[in-house]
Formats: C-alpha cells, sequence, structure tokens
C-alpha cells in the first residue's frame, strides 16, 4: 500500500495557486485513476481517498489543514492506515524549481518548505518520497512572494503538462516502484 499526500492549502481561494499544485496534482489523481471519491475523516483532518492503480492499493489524503500543519494529518494517517515510511509520497510545489520542471527525492531535507517540515516533525523521519513540483518563474522571485500567486496566461499550460507528468510518475510508482519512476521523471 502507498500513501500519497497532496500539500496545499484548503478553500476556494488558494484553487490554482502555486502553493496548492501537489493538492491539484493528487486530485487529478484521484480522477484519472477512478479512486473513490474523497471523503472527510475529522479523525485524520484530511479528505480522503482509497482504491487501486494497478495491483496497488493507494490511500489518497489531503490534509484540510493550512500547509505549515500538514503534519497535523501526515502523522495520524500513516498511524491508521499503517503505512511503512518507504511507502509515502509527499507532492508539493517547489520554489527552487522553474515551472514544468520537477523532481521525485528520497530521504532529503525540505529546503526550507514548511509543510514538508510539519510532515518530518510529524513523522519523526525524513527517509519518504517527495514529488517536488517547480513553481518558480524564469525571473525568480522570493518563494514567500510566489507561492500564493495564480498561475497565469502561459504558465497554466506549462502546470497543467507537470501535472499530467506528475500522474504518469504516479501509475509508474504503483506498478514498478518510485526508484523506476525517479529515473523517467527525473529526466
Amino acid at each position: 500500500m502507498r500513501l500519497i499526500i497532496g500539500l496545499g492549502n484548503p478553500g476556494e481561494k488558494f484553487i490554482a495557486t502555486r502553493h496548492n499544485i501537489g493538492r491539484e496534482i493528487v486530485i487529478a489523481a484521484q480522477k484519472k485513476f477512478l479512486l473513490k471519491s474523497f471523503t472527510p475523516n475529522a479523525k485524520l483532518a484530511a479528505l480522503v481517498a482509497e482504491g487501486k492503480i494497478g495491483q496497488e492499493k493507494i490511500v489518497l489524503l489531503l490534509p484540510e489543514t493550512f500547509m505549515n500543519k500538514s503534519g497535523g494529518a501526515a502523522g495520524p494517517a500513516t498511524r491508521f492506515f499503517k503505512v511503512k515510511l518507504p511507502n509515502i509520497i509527499v507532492v508539493h510545489d517547489d520554489a527552487d524549481i522553474l515551472l514544468g520542471a520537477a523532481k521525485l527525492s528520497f530521504g532529503k531535507n525540505s529546503g526550507g518548505h514548511k509543510g514538508v517540515e510539519s510532515v518530518m516533525r510529524a513523522l519523526k523521519s525524513k527517509k519518504f518520497w517527495r514529488m517536488r513540483i517547480g513553481v518558480q518563474k524564469k525571473r525568480r522571485v522570493p518563494s514567500e512572494d510566489l507561492v500564493l500567486q495564480k498561475f497565469r496566461n502561459g504558465e497554466l499550460a506549462v502546470a497543467k503538462k507537470a501535472i499530467k507528468k506528475s500522474i504518469k510518475a504516479i501509475e509508474t510508482i504503483a506498478a514498478s516502484g518510485p526508484e523506476r519512476a525517479m529515473n523517467e521523471y527525473n529526466a
């Protein structure tokens, strides 16, 4: 079983912001793979969808906490579903990577991402997978000024391509494991 956590902020005003691209990828994956609809789980402080991608059981988690408190959902969900750390994939924005690029990594530091830091504190480890989606502009903008911006015109098409690529990576993770997905995704 794999637990895939889409980081972002809940609420309408955050839809289509750069900070929510991880959350939007997980929502798109639920639709693409026809998993059960997201349902609220108060004990986990999250929306949860379950199902299978191929033969792999998948739990999708959307924390209903704000980004910097994501561990409040990730920790309880990991314990509730009895998921081992290497079977967790946290999908999130990365302001150090250009929009459209993405990387899959394992066991790395947070890079200053407050949502990832919260998950690391809750899991008492960094030994999980991270799907890092680039949201940075060509002319660098400080992350605190960037992450709550919505995608504009041409950027939206680039973001949609990154979402599509990320969904393909999730499918590869389910079928062949994250190491295989990393070889294709990071290329």
